[in-house]
């Protein structure tokens, strides 16, 4: 089983960056595709980007392209994302997890929370 770790997230005002982290266990992490999500208060769990095993493939939903971007490190087993201009529509808890398929795995991390204030 994959325990994960995210941290790096806080307060901060709009237009401003955060760079989270996923610590992963296991020595299988460099064969994972990845992902992070995020869930905003009264709304349900969504994908943010994703990135395959190697770091060459990488997908993000429409609203955070050009501001995010997702990265790893397969000998520190750690995901990345870099979040850039920053908006108060993007505060949630953000979740990292292993993808298999499209599906991420039903086991979650504690997330952390980002908080962008207009």
């Amino acid at each position: 089983q994959v325990q994960l770790v995210e941290s790096g997230g806080g307060l901060v005002q709009a237009g401003g960056s955060l760079r989270l982290s996923c610590a992963a266990s296991g020595r299988l992490f460099s064969t994972y595709a990845m992902g992070w999500f995020r869930q905003a208060p009264g709304k349900e769990r969504d994908v943010v980007a994703t990135i395959n095993w190697s770091g060459g493939s990488t997908y993000y939903i429409d609203s955070v392209k050009g501001r995010f971007t997702i990265s790893r490190d397969n000998a520190k087993n750690t995901v990345y994302l870099q979040m850039n201009s920053l908006k108060p529509e993007d505060t949630a808890v953000y979740y990292c997890n292993v993808l298999v398929g499209t599906r991420a795995l039903d086991s979650w991390g504690q997330g952390t929370q980002v908080t962008v204030s207009s």
